[in-house]
């Protein structure tokens, strides 16, 4: 692949992740529109009725790959497992801690598990760029944090309190799980798997897992016409058209690279909180939105190159640009 056509296959990747990440912004507010219908269930309908479209458009290229995707079970169960455990503890966060703060946990500290995960797992090398990305990133998440968790007392101070603590607790491990099966999606991909068919694997068997909690949980889901509504966006827009623009990312961008560039998730969150929940946000948390933004903008934002490729290190190369294509990331 040429230098100009890798560029653009990496823009492309970017792009389609920043666009997923818009529509999972959209997740937080529009579960507030079925307050009747509790987090596991939303989790449930959202990612577990996704995953079975992603599953059912990509049975041809699973059947074909079959015995690839055999090889590779480990991967496959743990990215599944990952799927299964990310919608629950995510929504519960955002129940518990709000709109905002659990968005921004959940999704402002990935890039981190991410990191460390292909740090010890593949052995990749962090670049200077990416780390500074991913310290403004964390940085904008705190903020973001810290002002709406000033508001999060009541009259005692202490109950809500602890569910913000509880919901933060929560959003770690929805963090954790979502780098897991972004890492996973991104492996099985490096290894010949096309990414409809990782994504239709991985997804598929964690929406199998999810359909007991949302036959259990799901009753308040058909008791009127708007839950029903708001669990059918949440399956079709965010979980179904947004994993399948992640997964044609993931094929041109490392898994940490696309959770970094996830990050403009919370901050579409936060805004649609102030302008649809009517959450309250202060000055602290638009700087965290900020700093968000140029986070974003370090990790999308084209190097100059220098006019002569031999004056140019290992180490110089190594650093430009944290977003690479599958083929150089291959084993």
């Amino acid at each position: 692949m040429s230098r100009v056509d890798h560029g653009r296959s990496v823009g492309i990747g970017a792009l389609c992740v920043l666009a997923a990440s818009v529509l999972w912004g959209t997740t937080g507010t529009a579960a507030t529109f079925a307050p009747d219908v509790g987090p596991l269930a939303i989790g449930a309908v959202a990612m577990g009725i996704g995953g079975l479209l992603q599953a059912i458009i990509a049975a041809p290229q699973i059947r074909h790959h079959a015995s690839r995707l055999r090889d590779q079970r480990g991967t496959v169960l743990l990215g599944a497992a990952s799927v299964t455990a990310y919608p629950l503890a995510f929504y519960s966060s955002m129940h518990l801690a709000g709109v905002a703060v659990g968005t921004v946990v959940s999704i402002g500290t990935a890039p981190l598990a991410s990191a460390l995960i292909e740090r010890v797992v593949d052995g990749r090398r962090l670049t200077r760029r990416w780390m500074l990305a991913a310290t403004l990133g964390l940085l904008g998440t705190v903020l973001l944090c810290v002002a709406e968790a000033a508001h999060a007392t009541d009259g005692t101070g202490r109950s809500s309190i602890s569910d913000t603590l509880l919901g933060i607790g929560l959003g770690l491990l929805a963090a954790a799980t979502y780098a897991l099966y972004s890492w996973a999606a991104h492996r099985l991909i490096t290894r010949q798997i096309p990414s409809r068919a990782a994504m239709g694997a991985i997804f598929g068997l964690g929406a199998l897992l999810l359909l007991p909690v949302l036959l259990a949980t799901g009753a308040p889901l058909v008791a009127s016409w708007s839950n029903a509504a708001v669990g059918t966006y949440m399956a079709l827009v965010p979980m179904f058209a947004g994993y399948v623009l992640f997964g044609w990312g993931l094929a041109h961008v490392p898994a940490s690279t696309a959770t970094a560039l996830s990050l403009l998730e919370p901050a579409v969150a936060a805004v649609l909180a102030v302008l649809v929940v009517s959450e309250r946000l202060p000055a602290t948390g638009w700087m965290g939105i900020a700093l968000v933004i140029a986070c974003l903008a370090a990790l999308i934002t084209p190097t100059h190159r220098r006019s002569r490729e031999q004056l140019r290190s290992p180490a110089d190369h190594e650093s430009e640009v944290s977003v690479t294509s599958v083929a150089s990331h291959a084993d």
